[in-house]
């Protein structure tokens, strides 16, 4: 009984604190409120995101306020066609030291920080794209036959465009697998968009300020794979990733029938994390129903693909996941 107290006690301590958080970030990313609290429910769940929105709409801003509010050591690395891995990584010199003796000396790459910013990572040849492959699921890197750690906490942050495709190339679907969530940057509506004119076109800009540290930062993340996950939504879980395979017997017809690929056992782990996280973010003490089906779009829109005659239709992914996950929330409602 005393374990149960002193849980909802951090749990309310945290909450306390996320709000904090969302209040310094909105300081200098206004609005899209949506956006703040799926990139801060990733960061909560150890995870990495990536942002998909046209240019112009603050992608960049939100991650460079991020590293200030969280506290964490940020860089930057804009993705081009000609970035090499090791421009990521490091690489190995060889350096002359004063007795005239040589030896290799490691030159770390931006990749060692806290919080890296990959700009448009979709314009990075494949190479230099699967040098985050290692770093996004084991926090260390390979260089010269050596593995080195990186920093904890370790969080990537991806921009991408989804217009502009000359002289981009798409993500293998290993490396979307292991972003947590997609988050769609959308245009803000007209009071928002006031706001932001208002707000960063005078003569000072307001600015964001420190609210967590990276320990507080590791320990919110092991207080959340605390919280309780009842039963039922396990369940919902289950149903919903198994839902989008194929070749699942659970799986509705139009799913079959225009679904290529489903999600992995990843995506399922993303759901029982982001759940909790959304729930801390809105002061609930463990996740529901509801949290399941707001997260379905985010966390498997980017872990599945369409038929090529899907495609050809114009059939829309984000859509079909709205409407089995509200068909699984209904149907597990009337049970």
């Amino acid at each position: 009984m005393a374990d149960a107290e002193d849980l909802v006690a951090e749990i309310e301590v945290l909450e306390a604190k996320l709000s904090e958080a969302k209040a310094a970030i909105t300081r200098r990313f206004i609005g899209q409120e949506q956006v703040v609290d799926l990139t801060l429910a990733s960061m909560l769940c150890g995870g990495h995101a990536l942002l998909i929105g046209l240019p112009g709409l603050g992608k960049t801003r939100l991650v460079e306020t991020l590293s200030t509010v969280m506290g964490l050591n940020g860089n930057r690395v804009q993705f081009t066609p000609d970035l090499m891995p090791a421009d990521i990584l490091g690489s190995e010199v060889l350096e002359t030291g004063a007795d005239g003796s040589r030896a290799f000396k490691f030159i770390e790459g931006p990749i060692f920080c806290q919080l890296l910013m990959a700009d448009e990572i979709n314009r990075a040849s494949p190479r230099t794209q699967s040098a985050l492959l290692q770093a996004m699921q084991e926090k260390v890197v390979t260089v010269a036959g050596e593995t080195r750690a990186l920093e904890a906490p370790f969080h990537v942050l991806a921009t991408q465009n989804p217009i502009e495709q000359e002289g981009t190339y798409p993500l293998p679907e290993a490396q979307l697998d292991r972003f947590l969530v997609q988050i769609d940057v959308a245009y803000p509506d007209r009071d928002t968009e006031k706001d932001i004119l208002l707000a960063t076109t005078g003569a000072e800009e307001a600015e964001a300020y420190q609210v967590f540290d990276p320990a507080s930062l590791i320990a919110a993340q092991r207080l959340l794979r605390r919280m309780p996950v009842g039963d039922t939504v396990v369940e919902t879980i289950l149903d919903l990733v198994r839902a989008f395979r194929p070749a699942d017997p659970s799986s509705p017809e139009r799913v079959r029938d225009i679904v290529a690929w489903g999600p992995g056992p990843r995506a399922a782990q993303a759901l029982m994390l982001t759940v909790r996280a959304r729930a801390l973010l809105q002061g609930r003490l463990a996740p529901s129903m509801e949290d399941v089906t707001a997260l379905a779009r985010p966390v498997l829109v980017h872990r599945m693909a369409l038929t090529f005659s899907a495609r050809a239709r114009g059939e829309d992914l984000g859509a079909l996941i709205e409407e089995v996950a509200g068909g699984l929330l209904r149907s597990e409602a009337a049970a």
